[in-house]
Protein backbone atom coordinates (compact mmCIF):
# COMPACT_ATOMS: atom_id res chain seq x y z
CA UNK A 1 0.00 0.00 0.00
CA UNK A 2 1.32 3.45 -0.87
CA UNK A 3 1.93 6.00 1.86
CA UNK A 4 -0.95 8.00 0.42
CA UNK A 5 -3.39 5.11 0.82
CA UNK A 6 -2.54 4.72 4.49
CA UNK A 7 -4.24 8.05 5.20
CA UNK A 8 -7.96 8.37 5.87
CA UNK A 9 -8.03 11.23 3.35
CA UNK A 10 -6.32 9.09 0.70
CA UNK A 11 -8.63 10.49 -1.97
CA UNK A 12 -7.18 13.99 -1.76
CA UNK A 13 -4.16 13.07 -3.90
CA UNK A 14 -5.21 9.71 -5.33
CA UNK A 15 -4.46 8.39 -8.78
CA UNK A 16 -7.77 6.78 -9.73
CA UNK A 17 -7.94 4.35 -12.65
CA UNK A 18 -11.34 4.25 -14.33
CA UNK A 19 -12.43 0.81 -15.47
CA UNK A 20 -15.20 0.39 -18.01
CA UNK A 21 -15.86 -3.22 -16.94
CA UNK A 22 -17.39 -4.51 -20.15
CA UNK A 23 -14.25 -3.51 -22.05
CA UNK A 24 -11.47 -4.23 -19.55
CA UNK A 25 -10.90 -8.02 -19.43
CA UNK A 26 -13.10 -10.96 -20.45
CA UNK A 27 -12.38 -14.17 -18.56
CA UNK A 28 -15.12 -16.44 -19.90
CA UNK A 29 -14.86 -15.63 -23.61
CA UNK A 30 -18.37 -14.27 -24.13
CA UNK A 31 -17.12 -10.97 -25.59
CA UNK A 32 -17.93 -8.93 -22.49
CA UNK A 33 -15.46 -7.92 -19.83
CA UNK A 34 -16.30 -9.18 -16.35
CA UNK A 35 -15.57 -8.68 -12.66
CA UNK A 36 -13.25 -11.69 -12.58
CA UNK A 37 -11.25 -10.04 -15.34
CA UNK A 38 -10.56 -7.06 -13.07
CA UNK A 39 -9.32 -9.42 -10.37
CA UNK A 40 -7.08 -11.16 -12.90
CA UNK A 41 -5.40 -7.86 -13.81
CA UNK A 42 -4.92 -6.56 -10.26
CA UNK A 43 -1.14 -7.12 -10.48
CA UNK A 44 -1.05 -4.95 -13.61
CA UNK A 45 -2.92 -2.18 -11.80
CA UNK A 46 -0.63 -2.44 -8.79
CA UNK A 47 2.46 -2.26 -10.99
CA UNK A 48 0.99 0.73 -12.80
CA UNK A 49 0.94 2.50 -9.44
CA UNK A 50 -2.68 3.55 -8.99
CA UNK A 51 -4.23 4.30 -5.62
CA UNK A 52 -7.80 3.36 -6.52
CA UNK A 53 -9.97 1.85 -9.22
CA UNK A 54 -13.32 3.28 -10.21
CA UNK A 55 -15.74 0.84 -11.82
CA UNK A 56 -18.27 2.24 -14.26
CA UNK A 57 -21.67 0.53 -13.82
CA UNK A 58 -21.51 -3.26 -13.64
CA UNK A 59 -25.10 -3.70 -12.45
CA UNK A 60 -27.88 -5.63 -14.21
CA UNK A 61 -28.78 -3.56 -17.26
CA UNK A 62 -30.17 -3.83 -20.77
CA UNK A 63 -27.24 -1.63 -21.90
CA UNK A 64 -29.44 1.02 -23.43
CA UNK A 65 -26.74 3.44 -22.25
CA UNK A 66 -23.61 1.43 -21.54
CA UNK A 67 -24.86 0.19 -18.16
CA UNK A 68 -26.11 3.56 -16.92
CA UNK A 69 -29.65 2.20 -17.24
CA UNK A 70 -29.57 0.29 -13.93
CA UNK A 71 -32.12 -2.45 -13.27
CA UNK A 72 -30.81 -3.43 -9.83
CA UNK A 73 -28.44 -1.17 -7.87
CA UNK A 74 -27.47 -3.86 -5.39
CA UNK A 75 -26.30 -6.68 -7.61
CA UNK A 76 -23.87 -7.61 -10.40
CA UNK A 77 -25.01 -8.13 -13.97
CA UNK A 78 -24.96 -11.95 -14.33
CA UNK A 79 -23.13 -11.52 -17.65
CA UNK A 80 -20.32 -9.87 -15.66
CA UNK A 81 -20.29 -12.19 -12.64
CA UNK A 82 -21.77 -12.52 -9.17
CA UNK A 83 -21.60 -10.76 -5.83
CA UNK A 84 -19.02 -13.36 -4.79
CA UNK A 85 -16.92 -12.22 -7.76
CA UNK A 86 -17.25 -8.62 -6.60
CA UNK A 87 -16.25 -9.48 -3.05
CA UNK A 88 -13.23 -11.41 -4.35
CA UNK A 89 -12.25 -8.48 -6.56
CA UNK A 90 -12.55 -5.97 -3.69
CA UNK A 91 -10.47 -8.23 -1.44
CA UNK A 92 -7.78 -8.57 -4.13
CA UNK A 93 -7.71 -4.81 -4.61
CA UNK A 94 -7.29 -4.19 -0.89
CA UNK A 95 -4.51 -6.77 -0.67
CA UNK A 96 -2.77 -4.84 -3.45
CA UNK A 97 -3.24 -1.57 -1.55
CA UNK A 98 -5.84 -0.31 -4.02
CA UNK A 99 -9.10 1.36 -2.99
CA UNK A 100 -12.41 0.58 -4.74
CA UNK A 101 -14.86 3.19 -6.05
CA UNK A 102 -18.18 2.27 -7.68
CA UNK A 103 -20.50 4.29 -9.86
CA UNK A 104 -23.87 5.38 -8.45
CA UNK A 105 -26.55 6.51 -10.93
CA UNK A 106 -29.15 8.45 -8.92
CA UNK A 107 -30.75 10.69 -11.55
CA UNK A 108 -32.65 7.84 -13.21
CA UNK A 109 -33.21 4.10 -13.10
CA UNK A 110 -33.75 1.67 -15.93
CA UNK A 111 -37.31 1.26 -17.18
CA UNK A 112 -37.09 -2.36 -15.95
CA UNK A 113 -36.19 -1.40 -12.38
CA UNK A 114 -38.70 -2.87 -9.95
CA UNK A 115 -39.76 0.59 -8.77
CA UNK A 116 -40.60 1.70 -12.30
CA UNK A 117 -42.46 -1.51 -13.09
CA UNK A 118 -44.46 -0.95 -9.91
CA UNK A 119 -45.14 2.65 -10.97
CA UNK A 120 -46.49 1.52 -14.32
CA UNK A 121 -48.75 -1.08 -12.71
CA UNK A 122 -50.02 1.25 -9.97
CA UNK A 123 -51.39 3.93 -12.29
CA UNK A 124 -52.16 7.62 -11.93
CA UNK A 125 -51.83 9.44 -8.58
CA UNK A 126 -50.31 6.36 -6.92
CA UNK A 127 -47.53 6.47 -4.35
CA UNK A 128 -45.42 4.25 -6.60
CA UNK A 129 -45.78 6.57 -9.59
CA UNK A 130 -44.77 9.56 -7.45
CA UNK A 131 -41.25 8.11 -7.24
CA UNK A 132 -40.80 9.20 -10.85
CA UNK A 133 -41.77 12.32 -12.81
CA UNK A 134 -45.08 11.60 -14.52
CA UNK A 135 -47.23 14.31 -16.08
CA UNK A 136 -50.37 14.56 -18.20
CA UNK A 137 -49.92 15.36 -21.86
CA UNK A 138 -51.11 18.30 -23.90
CA UNK A 139 -53.71 18.21 -26.63
CA UNK A 140 -57.37 17.32 -26.57
CA UNK A 141 -56.68 13.80 -25.32
CA UNK A 142 -53.23 14.23 -23.83
CA UNK A 143 -51.67 12.86 -26.99
CA UNK A 144 -48.87 15.43 -27.03
CA UNK A 145 -45.92 15.47 -24.59
CA UNK A 146 -46.10 17.93 -21.68
CA UNK A 147 -43.65 20.24 -23.48
CA UNK A 148 -41.16 20.26 -26.34
CA UNK A 149 -38.04 19.40 -24.38
CA UNK A 150 -35.48 17.26 -26.18
CA UNK A 151 -33.49 14.53 -24.44
CA UNK A 152 -29.74 14.98 -24.10
CA UNK A 153 -29.45 11.96 -26.38
CA UNK A 154 -31.82 13.52 -28.90
CA UNK A 155 -35.52 12.97 -29.49
CA UNK A 156 -38.33 13.93 -27.07
CA UNK A 157 -37.55 13.98 -23.34
CA UNK A 158 -41.01 12.52 -22.59
CA UNK A 159 -42.29 9.01 -23.19
CA UNK A 160 -45.97 8.04 -23.08
CA UNK A 161 -47.15 4.94 -21.21
CA UNK A 162 -50.20 2.79 -21.85
CA UNK A 163 -52.60 4.74 -19.64
CA UNK A 164 -51.75 7.99 -21.43
CA UNK A 165 -49.43 9.70 -18.94
CA UNK A 166 -45.92 10.75 -19.85
CA UNK A 167 -42.69 10.30 -17.90
CA UNK A 168 -39.60 12.48 -18.09
CA UNK A 169 -36.30 11.01 -19.30
CA UNK A 170 -33.48 13.50 -19.73
CA UNK A 171 -31.40 10.73 -21.28
CA UNK A 172 -32.60 7.59 -23.11
CA UNK A 173 -36.27 6.61 -22.90
CA UNK A 174 -35.12 3.51 -21.03
CA UNK A 175 -33.87 5.83 -18.25
CA UNK A 176 -36.87 7.40 -16.47
CA UNK A 177 -35.91 10.26 -14.16
CA UNK A 178 -36.49 9.82 -10.45
CA UNK A 179 -38.47 12.24 -8.31
CA UNK A 180 -36.12 13.25 -5.50
CA UNK A 181 -38.94 15.00 -3.67
CA UNK A 182 -40.16 11.53 -2.75
CA UNK A 183 -38.74 10.16 0.55
CA UNK A 184 -38.80 6.58 -0.79
CA UNK A 185 -36.14 7.55 -3.33
CA UNK A 186 -33.93 8.94 -0.57
CA UNK A 187 -34.20 5.72 1.43
CA UNK A 188 -33.54 3.55 -1.63
CA UNK A 189 -30.21 5.22 -2.31
CA UNK A 190 -29.09 5.38 1.30
CA UNK A 191 -29.67 1.64 1.38
CA UNK A 192 -27.56 1.28 -1.79
CA UNK A 193 -24.70 3.35 -0.37
CA UNK A 194 -24.63 1.21 2.76
CA UNK A 195 -24.84 -2.01 0.74
CA UNK A 196 -21.70 -1.32 -1.29
CA UNK A 197 -19.87 0.15 1.69
CA UNK A 198 -20.56 -3.08 3.57
CA UNK A 199 -19.11 -4.99 0.59
CA UNK A 200 -15.77 -3.23 0.83
CA UNK A 201 -16.33 -0.20 -1.37
CA UNK A 202 -14.24 2.80 -0.30
CA UNK A 203 -15.97 5.49 -2.33
CA UNK A 204 -18.49 6.46 -4.98
CA UNK A 205 -18.60 8.33 -8.24
CA UNK A 206 -21.95 10.11 -8.57
CA UNK A 207 -23.38 10.26 -12.09
CA UNK A 208 -25.16 13.48 -13.14
CA UNK A 209 -24.64 14.80 -9.63
CA UNK A 210 -26.09 18.22 -10.50
CA UNK A 211 -29.34 16.85 -11.91
CA UNK A 212 -31.20 15.14 -9.07
CA UNK A 213 -33.26 18.00 -7.64
CA UNK A 214 -35.90 19.27 -10.05
CA UNK A 215 -38.74 21.76 -9.82
CA UNK A 216 -41.35 21.23 -12.52
CA UNK A 217 -44.26 22.54 -10.46
CA UNK A 218 -43.56 26.24 -9.94
CA UNK A 219 -44.05 27.18 -13.61
CA UNK A 220 -46.36 25.55 -16.17
CA UNK A 221 -44.31 23.10 -18.22
CA UNK A 222 -45.36 24.73 -21.47
CA UNK A 223 -43.84 28.02 -20.29
CA UNK A 224 -40.44 26.60 -19.35
CA UNK A 225 -37.37 27.45 -21.41
CA UNK A 226 -37.01 24.69 -24.04
CA UNK A 227 -33.23 24.76 -23.57
CA UNK A 228 -33.55 23.87 -19.89
CA UNK A 229 -33.16 20.19 -20.66
CA UNK A 230 -30.11 20.73 -22.85
CA UNK A 231 -27.83 22.75 -20.62
CA UNK A 232 -27.47 24.64 -17.40
CA UNK A 233 -28.99 28.09 -17.87
CA UNK A 234 -26.84 31.22 -17.51
CA UNK A 235 -27.32 33.21 -14.27
CA UNK A 236 -29.53 35.86 -15.84
CA UNK A 237 -32.17 33.19 -16.50
CA UNK A 238 -32.46 32.38 -12.81
CA UNK A 239 -32.58 28.86 -11.44
CA UNK A 240 -32.87 26.02 -13.91
CA UNK A 241 -35.81 23.68 -13.23
CA UNK A 242 -33.44 20.75 -13.76
CA UNK A 243 -29.80 21.52 -13.09
CA UNK A 244 -27.71 22.63 -10.11
CA UNK A 245 -30.61 23.52 -7.89
CA UNK A 246 -29.91 24.36 -4.22
CA UNK A 247 -32.06 21.43 -3.04
CA UNK A 248 -29.52 18.96 -4.44
CA UNK A 249 -27.13 19.88 -1.65
CA UNK A 250 -29.67 18.74 0.94
CA UNK A 251 -29.44 15.28 -0.64
CA UNK A 252 -25.66 15.18 -0.41
CA UNK A 253 -25.59 16.40 3.18
CA UNK A 254 -27.89 13.48 3.94
CA UNK A 255 -25.48 11.15 2.13
CA UNK A 256 -22.57 12.56 4.11
CA UNK A 257 -24.26 11.26 7.26
CA UNK A 258 -24.22 7.79 5.67
CA UNK A 259 -20.57 8.11 4.62
CA UNK A 260 -19.62 9.09 8.16
CA UNK A 261 -21.13 5.90 9.59
CA UNK A 262 -17.96 4.15 8.39
CA UNK A 263 -14.36 4.31 9.60
CA UNK A 264 -12.71 5.78 7.66
CA UNK A 265 -15.63 7.75 6.20
CA UNK A 266 -16.58 6.84 2.66
CA UNK A 267 -15.70 9.28 -0.09
CA UNK A 268 -17.56 10.49 -3.18
CA UNK A 269 -16.76 12.51 -6.28
CA UNK A 270 -19.53 14.19 -8.21
CA UNK A 271 -19.94 14.42 -11.97
CA UNK A 272 -21.33 17.93 -11.84
CA UNK A 273 -21.14 19.95 -15.06
CA UNK A 274 -21.69 23.28 -13.31
CA UNK A 275 -20.19 26.74 -13.28
CA UNK A 276 -16.93 27.11 -11.36
CA UNK A 277 -18.60 29.15 -8.63
CA UNK A 278 -20.91 26.22 -7.84
CA UNK A 279 -18.34 23.42 -7.70
CA UNK A 280 -17.15 24.09 -4.17
CA UNK A 281 -20.53 23.18 -2.69
CA UNK A 282 -20.50 19.67 -4.15
CA UNK A 283 -16.86 19.25 -3.09
CA UNK A 284 -17.49 20.32 0.48
CA UNK A 285 -16.56 17.74 3.10
CA UNK A 286 -20.11 18.25 4.40
CA UNK A 287 -21.33 16.81 1.09
CA UNK A 288 -19.53 14.60 -1.44
CA UNK A 289 -15.93 15.59 -0.77
CA UNK A 290 -14.80 16.16 -4.34
CA UNK A 291 -16.16 17.14 -7.75
CA UNK A 292 -14.83 16.48 -11.23
CA UNK A 293 -12.92 19.28 -12.91
CA UNK A 294 -13.37 18.66 -16.64
CA UNK A 295 -11.35 21.62 -17.91
CA UNK A 296 -8.41 19.43 -18.95
CA UNK A 297 -10.77 17.21 -20.94
CA UNK A 298 -12.26 20.29 -22.61
CA UNK A 299 -9.03 22.13 -23.41
CA UNK A 300 -7.59 22.35 -26.89
CA UNK A 301 -3.82 22.15 -27.28
CA UNK A 302 -3.23 25.76 -26.30
CA UNK A 303 -1.08 27.00 -23.43
CA UNK A 304 -3.58 29.57 -22.20
CA UNK A 305 -6.40 27.01 -21.98
CA UNK A 306 -4.35 24.59 -19.88
CA UNK A 307 -2.90 27.39 -17.77
CA UNK A 308 -6.41 28.69 -17.11
CA UNK A 309 -7.61 25.17 -16.26
CA UNK A 310 -4.81 24.74 -13.72
CA UNK A 311 -5.38 28.19 -12.25
CA UNK A 312 -9.12 27.57 -11.90
CA UNK A 313 -8.58 24.10 -10.41
CA UNK A 314 -6.11 25.29 -7.79
CA UNK A 315 -8.36 28.22 -6.91
CA UNK A 316 -11.39 25.97 -6.54
CA UNK A 317 -9.45 23.73 -4.16
CA UNK A 318 -8.48 26.65 -1.91
CA UNK A 319 -12.08 27.82 -1.80
CA UNK A 320 -13.29 24.41 -0.60
CA UNK A 321 -12.34 23.73 2.97
CA UNK A 322 -10.79 20.29 3.27
CA UNK A 323 -11.07 19.23 -0.38
CA UNK A 324 -8.78 19.11 -3.40
CA UNK A 325 -9.40 19.46 -7.09
CA UNK A 326 -9.41 16.69 -9.70
CA UNK A 327 -7.72 16.41 -13.08
CA UNK A 328 -9.44 14.50 -15.88
CA UNK A 329 -8.01 14.25 -19.39
CA UNK A 330 -9.99 11.22 -20.59
CA UNK A 331 -13.03 9.20 -19.63
CA UNK A 332 -15.70 7.00 -21.20
CA UNK A 333 -17.62 9.99 -22.58
CA UNK A 334 -14.97 11.92 -24.56
CA UNK A 335 -12.77 11.12 -27.57
CA UNK A 336 -9.32 9.93 -26.52
CA UNK A 337 -6.74 12.68 -26.05
CA UNK A 338 -4.05 11.46 -28.51
CA UNK A 339 -6.67 11.75 -31.25
CA UNK A 340 -7.97 15.10 -29.96
CA UNK A 341 -4.45 16.52 -29.86
CA UNK A 342 -3.56 15.00 -33.24
CA UNK A 343 -6.39 16.78 -35.04
CA UNK A 344 -6.13 20.39 -36.23
CA UNK A 345 -6.46 22.69 -33.21
CA UNK A 346 -8.93 25.53 -33.73
CA UNK A 347 -8.89 28.28 -31.13
CA UNK A 348 -12.31 28.98 -29.67
CA UNK A 349 -13.99 25.96 -31.27
CA UNK A 350 -16.84 24.49 -29.19
CA UNK A 351 -16.04 21.59 -26.90
CA UNK A 352 -14.72 18.71 -29.04
CA UNK A 353 -16.48 20.05 -32.15
CA UNK A 354 -13.70 18.97 -34.49
CA UNK A 355 -13.30 15.60 -32.79
CA UNK A 356 -17.00 14.79 -33.07
CA UNK A 357 -17.16 16.02 -36.66
CA UNK A 358 -14.15 13.83 -37.41
CA UNK A 359 -15.78 10.86 -35.68
CA UNK A 360 -19.05 10.95 -37.54
CA UNK A 361 -17.13 10.80 -40.81
CA UNK A 362 -15.17 7.71 -39.77
CA UNK A 363 -12.06 9.72 -38.99
CA UNK A 364 -11.79 11.03 -42.54
CA UNK A 365 -12.79 14.68 -42.24
CA UNK A 366 -9.49 16.00 -40.92
CA UNK A 367 -5.96 14.55 -40.85
CA UNK A 368 -5.19 12.76 -37.60
CA UNK A 369 -1.45 13.17 -37.03
CA UNK A 370 -0.78 10.31 -34.63
CA UNK A 371 2.86 11.22 -34.11
CA UNK A 372 1.92 14.73 -33.01
CA UNK A 373 -1.03 13.45 -30.98
CA UNK A 374 1.17 10.99 -29.10
CA UNK A 375 3.88 13.57 -28.44
CA UNK A 376 1.30 15.96 -27.01
CA UNK A 377 -0.41 13.23 -24.98
CA UNK A 378 2.93 12.34 -23.40
CA UNK A 379 3.57 15.99 -22.58
CA UNK A 380 0.06 16.35 -21.17
CA UNK A 381 0.60 13.33 -18.90
CA UNK A 382 3.51 15.06 -17.15
CA UNK A 383 1.62 18.34 -16.94
CA UNK A 384 -1.38 16.61 -15.32
CA UNK A 385 0.15 13.93 -13.10
CA UNK A 386 2.46 16.36 -11.31
CA UNK A 387 -0.42 18.50 -10.05
CA UNK A 388 -1.80 18.33 -6.49
CA UNK A 389 -5.23 16.82 -6.12
CA UNK A 390 -6.61 13.61 -7.63
CA UNK A 391 -5.70 12.40 -11.11
CA UNK A 392 -8.20 10.23 -12.99
CA UNK A 393 -6.73 7.89 -15.61
CA UNK A 394 -9.14 6.21 -18.03
CA UNK A 395 -8.35 2.63 -19.03
CA UNK A 396 -6.17 2.56 -22.14
CA UNK A 397 -4.91 6.09 -21.55
CA UNK A 398 -1.71 4.57 -20.17
CA UNK A 399 -1.37 2.64 -23.44
CA UNK A 400 -1.69 5.78 -25.55
CA UNK A 401 -4.73 4.41 -27.40
CA UNK A 402 -6.31 6.51 -30.11
CA UNK A 403 -10.03 6.88 -30.71
CA UNK A 404 -11.46 4.10 -32.89
CA UNK A 405 -13.30 6.42 -35.25
CA UNK A 406 -14.35 4.00 -37.97
CA UNK A 407 -16.50 1.46 -36.12
CA UNK A 408 -19.23 0.49 -38.60
CA UNK A 409 -22.59 2.06 -37.81
CA UNK A 410 -24.30 -1.32 -37.40
CA UNK A 411 -21.84 -2.36 -34.68
CA UNK A 412 -22.21 0.68 -32.44
CA UNK A 413 -23.79 0.33 -28.98
CA UNK A 414 -24.11 3.94 -27.82
CA UNK A 415 -27.72 5.25 -27.91
CA UNK A 416 -26.71 8.54 -29.55
CA UNK A 417 -26.53 7.25 -33.16
CA UNK A 418 -29.89 5.50 -32.88
CA UNK A 419 -32.05 8.26 -31.50
CA UNK A 420 -34.72 9.92 -33.55
CA UNK A 421 -33.37 13.46 -33.72
CA UNK A 422 -29.75 12.80 -34.66
CA UNK A 423 -30.52 9.65 -36.64
CA UNK A 424 -27.04 8.38 -37.48
CA UNK A 425 -25.31 11.74 -37.67
CA UNK A 426 -23.26 11.35 -34.48
CA UNK A 427 -21.30 8.17 -33.75
CA UNK A 428 -21.35 8.77 -30.03
CA UNK A 429 -18.86 7.48 -27.46
CA UNK A 430 -18.04 3.92 -28.50
CA UNK A 431 -14.70 4.86 -30.04
CA UNK A 432 -13.16 5.24 -26.58
CA UNK A 433 -14.93 2.17 -25.17
CA UNK A 434 -13.39 -0.51 -27.40
CA UNK A 435 -12.02 -3.45 -25.35
CA UNK A 436 -8.38 -3.19 -24.33
CA UNK A 437 -5.53 -5.02 -26.13
CA UNK A 438 -3.49 -7.02 -23.62
CA UNK A 439 -1.45 -9.44 -25.77
CA UNK A 440 -0.38 -8.64 -29.32
CA UNK A 441 -0.20 -12.24 -30.52
CA UNK A 442 -3.53 -13.42 -29.10
CA UNK A 443 -5.65 -12.10 -31.93
CA UNK A 444 -8.05 -13.49 -34.47
CA UNK A 445 -8.27 -12.91 -38.20
CA UNK A 446 -9.40 -9.82 -40.12
CA UNK A 447 -13.18 -9.61 -39.79
CA UNK A 448 -15.10 -10.75 -42.89
CA UNK A 449 -17.31 -7.67 -42.65
CA UNK A 450 -14.37 -5.20 -42.49
CA UNK A 451 -10.70 -6.13 -42.65
CA UNK A 452 -9.73 -3.05 -40.60
CA UNK A 453 -10.99 -4.98 -37.57
CA UNK A 454 -10.41 -8.45 -36.11
CA UNK A 455 -12.88 -11.23 -35.39
CA UNK A 456 -12.47 -14.07 -32.93
CA UNK A 457 -9.62 -13.89 -30.39
CA UNK A 458 -9.25 -10.37 -29.05
CA UNK A 459 -5.63 -9.37 -28.32
CA UNK A 460 -5.89 -11.06 -24.94
CA UNK A 461 -9.06 -9.20 -23.94
CA UNK A 462 -10.67 -12.64 -23.86
CA UNK A 463 -9.25 -16.17 -24.08
CA UNK A 464 -8.01 -17.47 -27.44
CA UNK A 465 -10.55 -20.31 -27.23
CA UNK A 466 -12.87 -22.00 -24.76
CA UNK A 467 -11.67 -24.97 -22.71
CA UNK A 468 -13.38 -27.35 -25.15
CA UNK A 469 -11.52 -25.74 -28.07
CA UNK A 470 -14.53 -23.88 -29.43
CA UNK A 471 -14.15 -20.35 -30.72
CA UNK A 472 -14.71 -17.43 -28.40
CA UNK A 473 -17.18 -14.66 -29.11
CA UNK A 474 -16.13 -11.48 -30.87
CA UNK A 475 -15.58 -8.55 -28.54
CA UNK A 476 -18.78 -6.60 -27.93
CA UNK A 477 -17.17 -3.65 -29.74
CA UNK A 478 -14.76 -4.51 -32.55
CA UNK A 479 -11.02 -4.01 -32.08
CA UNK A 480 -9.02 -2.53 -34.95
CA UNK A 481 -6.05 -4.35 -36.43
CA UNK A 482 -3.70 -1.53 -35.36
CA UNK A 483 -4.36 -2.35 -31.68
CA UNK A 484 -1.60 -4.97 -32.07
CA UNK A 485 1.07 -2.27 -31.77
CA UNK A 486 -0.48 -0.87 -28.58
CA UNK A 487 -0.96 -4.11 -26.62
CA UNK A 488 0.15 -4.02 -23.00
CA UNK A 489 2.67 -6.85 -23.40
CA UNK A 490 4.39 -4.98 -26.24
CA UNK A 491 4.63 -1.84 -24.15
CA UNK A 492 5.84 -3.61 -21.02
CA UNK A 493 8.87 -4.73 -23.04
CA UNK A 494 9.56 -1.20 -24.33
CA UNK A 495 11.21 1.28 -21.95
CA UNK A 496 10.14 4.17 -24.19
CA UNK A 497 6.46 3.23 -24.39
CA UNK A 498 3.53 5.22 -23.08
CA UNK A 499 2.94 2.52 -20.45
CA UNK A 500 6.55 2.78 -19.26
CA UNK A 501 6.14 6.55 -19.01
CA UNK A 502 2.97 6.28 -16.91
CA UNK A 503 4.55 3.72 -14.58
CA UNK A 504 7.55 6.00 -14.06
CA UNK A 505 5.43 9.10 -13.48
CA UNK A 506 3.10 7.46 -11.00
CA UNK A 507 6.01 6.07 -9.00
CA UNK A 508 7.70 9.49 -8.90
CA UNK A 509 4.41 11.12 -7.92
CA UNK A 510 4.17 8.82 -4.90
CA UNK A 511 7.76 9.10 -3.74
CA UNK A 512 8.52 12.74 -4.56
CA UNK A 513 5.18 14.56 -4.31
CA UNK A 514 2.25 12.98 -2.47
CA UNK A 515 4.53 11.61 0.25
CA UNK A 516 4.82 15.18 1.54
CA UNK A 517 1.04 15.45 2.10
CA UNK A 518 1.29 19.03 0.78
CA UNK A 519 -1.38 19.99 -1.77
CA UNK A 520 -0.20 23.51 -2.52
CA UNK A 521 1.19 24.66 -5.89
CA UNK A 522 1.89 27.87 -7.74
CA UNK A 523 1.96 28.75 -11.41
CA UNK A 524 5.23 30.09 -12.79
CA UNK A 525 5.58 32.73 -15.50
CA UNK A 526 7.89 31.38 -18.21
CA UNK A 527 6.19 33.05 -21.16
CA UNK A 528 2.88 32.84 -22.99
CA UNK A 529 3.75 29.57 -24.75
CA UNK A 530 4.78 27.74 -21.57
CA UNK A 531 2.74 26.18 -18.77
CA UNK A 532 4.85 25.78 -15.64
CA UNK A 533 4.13 25.26 -11.96
CA UNK A 534 5.99 24.29 -8.82
CA UNK A 535 5.11 22.56 -5.56
CA UNK A 536 6.90 21.22 -2.50
CA UNK A 537 8.77 17.93 -2.89
CA UNK A 538 10.33 15.49 -0.43
CA UNK A 539 13.61 16.29 1.37
CA UNK A 540 12.85 20.00 1.32
CA UNK A 541 13.26 20.30 -2.44
CA UNK A 542 11.09 22.10 -4.95
CA UNK A 543 9.35 20.27 -7.81
CA UNK A 544 8.88 22.05 -11.14
CA UNK A 545 6.86 20.94 -14.16
CA UNK A 546 7.37 22.75 -17.48
CA UNK A 547 5.42 22.22 -20.73
CA UNK A 548 6.35 24.03 -23.94
CA UNK A 549 3.51 24.62 -26.40
CA UNK A 550 5.50 27.02 -28.59
CA UNK A 551 7.62 26.49 -31.70
CA UNK A 552 10.70 27.99 -30.02
CA UNK A 553 12.56 25.83 -27.51
CA UNK A 554 12.86 27.30 -24.00
CA UNK A 555 15.56 27.35 -21.37
CA UNK A 556 14.93 25.35 -18.21
CA UNK A 557 15.44 26.69 -14.66
CA UNK A 558 19.08 26.72 -13.64
CA UNK A 559 20.36 24.28 -11.07
CA UNK A 560 17.56 21.80 -11.57
CA UNK A 561 17.85 18.04 -11.98
CA UNK A 562 15.60 16.47 -14.63
CA UNK A 563 13.76 13.47 -13.20
CA UNK A 564 11.30 12.82 -16.04
CA UNK A 565 10.73 14.03 -19.58
CA UNK A 566 8.05 13.32 -22.17
CA UNK A 567 10.54 13.53 -25.04
CA UNK A 568 14.16 14.35 -25.76
CA UNK A 569 15.59 17.76 -24.92
CA UNK A 570 17.53 19.68 -27.54
CA UNK A 571 21.30 19.17 -27.84
CA UNK A 572 21.86 22.26 -25.70
CA UNK A 573 19.44 21.11 -23.00
CA UNK A 574 16.42 23.23 -23.90
CA UNK A 575 12.78 22.10 -23.94
CA UNK A 576 11.37 21.70 -27.48
CA UNK A 577 7.78 22.18 -28.62
CA UNK A 578 5.06 19.81 -27.35
CA UNK A 579 7.34 18.46 -24.63
CA UNK A 580 7.19 18.44 -20.83
CA UNK A 581 9.84 17.96 -18.18
CA UNK A 582 9.87 17.38 -14.42
CA UNK A 583 12.70 18.87 -12.38
CA UNK A 584 13.82 19.03 -8.77
CA UNK A 585 15.40 22.19 -7.41
CA UNK A 586 17.39 22.48 -4.21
Amino acid sequence: MTANNQRDDWWKQAVVYQIYPRSFKDVNGDGLGDIAGITEKMDYLQELGVDAIWLSPFYPSDLADGGYDVIDYRNVDPRLGTMDDFDAMAAAAHRAGIKVIVDIVPNHTADKHEMFLEALAAGRESAARDRYIFREGRGENGELPPNDWQSLFGGPAWQQVEDGQWYLHLFAKEQPDLNWKNPDVHEEFKKTLRFWSDHGTDGFRIDVAHGLAKDLDSVPLADMDPMAVQKQLPPEHGLSPLWDRPEVHEIYREWRDVFNEYDPPRFAVGEAWVRAESQHMYASTDELGQVFNFEFAEAGWFADEFRGAIEDGLKAATETNGSTTTWVMNNHDVPRSPSRYGLPQVKGAPFHQLAHDWLLRDGGTYPEDREVGTRRARAAALMEIGLPGSVYVYQGEELGLFEVANIPWDRLEDPTPRNTRRNFTDKGRDGCRVPLPWNADDCGEPAPWNDDFIAGATFGFGPVSHADGSAVADAHLPQPVWFKDFAADVQIADDDSMLALYRKLLKLRQTVLTATGDTSAELLDMGDAVVAYSRPATKGRRFVSVTNFGAVSVELPEGGVVIAESGLLTDDGELPQDTSVWMLLG
